[in-house]
């Protein structure tokens, strides 16, 4: 099993839609935000920038369980294995404020090089996750 990863921050006043919640594209964005804190704790994000190994989206399922409001304190947990060639993300928000979850998401991500073709996780990932 991978690391786990945990982030805090709060919900945001401009990520409300008519509803007067958090519009639910917005968690795709926690979502990516948290992946990415992820690879930077992990110091993989110069590797990614520095090398020709893209993380690339092709798949994202997200399961909605409860509302966000502004200003509501949100964690998120990341982990994430390999299951060739995907490198699969599980993630959920927990919302501290209501002290219960808010949304479960799995993610996978391939890897591609500058020519736009895919290629195995690197393995300077799998060594540090």
């Amino acid at each position: 099993m991978s690391k786990k990863l945990t982030i805090t921050f709060t919900a945001r006043g401009y990520e409300l839609d008519s509803y007067n919640h958090i519009n639910n594209a917005v968690y795709l964005n926690y979502f990516e935000h948290a992946r990415w804190e992820y690879f930077r704790e992990l110091g993989l994000n110069n590797f990614l920038t520095e090398s020709d190994n893209l993380p690339v989206v092709t798949d994202v399922h997200i399961r909605y369980q409860r509302e966000i409001r502004i200003f509501d304190v949100l964690v998120i947990e990341s982990f994430c294995f390999q299951e060739k060639p995907y490198l699969i993300f599980q993630q959920k928000i927990i919302n501290q404020t209501l002290q219960m979850t808010s949304a479960m998401a799995t993610t996978k991500l391939i890897f591609i090089d500058h020519n736009k073709i895919a290629r195995d996780i690197p393995a300077e990932i799998m060594e540090r996750i």
